[in-house]
């Protein structure tokens, strides 16, 4: 039986143009689509010919084969790796009963082994870009300034992040309210086109759908047929105590919204903590350097010094030096995945009045005579 010119079938002129082709096509698609005449026989009939007919016609180089060679040039895109036939139809050969495992070993048939070389082949395309399987959002980054104070004790604050979420006009599908998507004519709702001709074909993602198998004919005026908007919105987060610069913090389900239904990507705040005036920070520890008088250095005392945790007691050694570390234990900050904190270490600096009074510098000088102390004493040794 012959078949129905293409042209004939989606009501337009051999001499239409492309958006004539298109406007005909969508016309007839939403008349005839299975979703609005659901069970009925002959409009699916009718759907998969006017989708055969713009697959065709709506691509320009195949719509130039058809017009110089007719329905003969299209006849045979099917294939089957049990049964192949060249594209002039001048041979074809059945594998299906070929014995190959007299060459190989293998009890196979030869058709199963070209059924698992192109099952290997649509498993990859499937999963591949454009796949209309769900996907995950991507990940976003927010890079946080903190206060030293809140990098030791954490802090709870909102935050302002630009995301992609999904869009409530049309709930993530892309499609204007009360509109429905048609299969796409390219690849006839497959998601897969094959490259190549006769026994090198190849499956690839379709071009047209990006491998969904169908096309957005009435997309949503909000998003633009993407399904997702860009919406700035506040985010509650919480900095756990003893964060560093660098340190992440995962808000979970706050990044980017998923496709097809996926779940949304995280968001990971990165902190940079800001310096302190007195103190230093390596790791979990704390450092810091005091400034000691002569006398106190000389003769030892005990004086109140700052911490992170307020106001403590440091015994100074007698005759300390300067350069002298002292350990204050537990005193640095707490370490992120708990199990105690880390210590402070403070490094003696001995601070020297200005002496511009004579009864002071004689005083000094008759000290040094009583001392007999000499800084230098030692270096007489080294003497070449």
């Amino acid at each position: 039986m012959a078949q129905k010119d293409f042209y004939e079938t989606l009501g337009v002129k051999k001499g239409a143009s492309e958006a004539e082709i298109k406007k005909a096509y969508r016309r007839l698609a939403r008349k005839y689509h299975p979703d609005v005449n659901p069970n009925n026989k002959a409009a699916e009939k009718r759907f998969k010919e006017i989708s055969e007919a713009y697959n065709v016609l709506g691509d320009s180089e195949k719509r130039k084969k058809y017009d110089q060679f007719g329905h003969a040039m299209f006849g045979g895109e099917g294939f089957d790796p049990r049964t192949y036939t060249n594209a002039g139809g001048g041979f074809g050969f059945d594998f299906s009963n070929f014995d190959f495992s007299r060459a190989t070993g293998d009890k196979r048939g030869f058709g199963d082994m070209f059924s698992d070389l192109f099952g290997r082949f649509r498993t990859k395309e499937t999963a591949g870009p454009g796949s209309s399987a769900k996907q995950p959002g991507q990940d976003l980054q927010y890079y946080m300034d903190i206060s030293f104070k809140d990098a030791v004790f954490g802090v709870s604050t909102i935050v302002q992040v630009q995301r992609q979420v999904t869009c409530d006009q049309c709930g993530g599908t892309g499609q204007a309210k009360g509109s429905k998507p048609v299969q796409c004519p390219e690849c006839n709702g497959t998601g897969k086109i094959s490259l190549g001709g006769g026994f090198l074909q190849i499956p690839q993602v379709c071009g047209r759908c990006q491998g969904k198998g169908t096309l957005v004919l009435d997309p949503c005026r909000k998003c633009h047929g993407s399904g997702v908007v860009n919406e700035v919105q506040k985010i509650q987060v919480k900095i756990p105590p003893g964060v560093d610069n660098g340190s992440k913090i995962r808000v979970a389900g706050k990044g980017q919204a998923g496709l097809n239904g996926g779940p949304p990507g995280d968001l990971y705040i990165i902190t940079r903590v800001k310096a302190h005036p007195f103190f230093e920070r390596k790791g979990h520890n704390i450092y810091c350097e005091l400034p000691i008088s002569m006398s106190e250095a000389a003769l030892g005392t005990k004086i109140e010094i700052p911490t992170i945790d307020g106001i403590s007691s440091l015994r100074i050694p007698p005759a300390s030096d300067s350069g002298t570390v002292l350990r204050l234990k537990g005193k640095g900050l707490p370490l992120l995945k708990g199990g105690g904190r880390g210590d402070m270490f403070v490094k003696l600096k001995i601070v020297f009045p200005k002496i511009i009074d004579e009864d002071s510098k004689r005083m000094l000088r008759e000290l040094e005579k009583k001392s007999h102390f000499s800084p230098r004493a030692e270096l007489n040794h080294y003497s070449l």
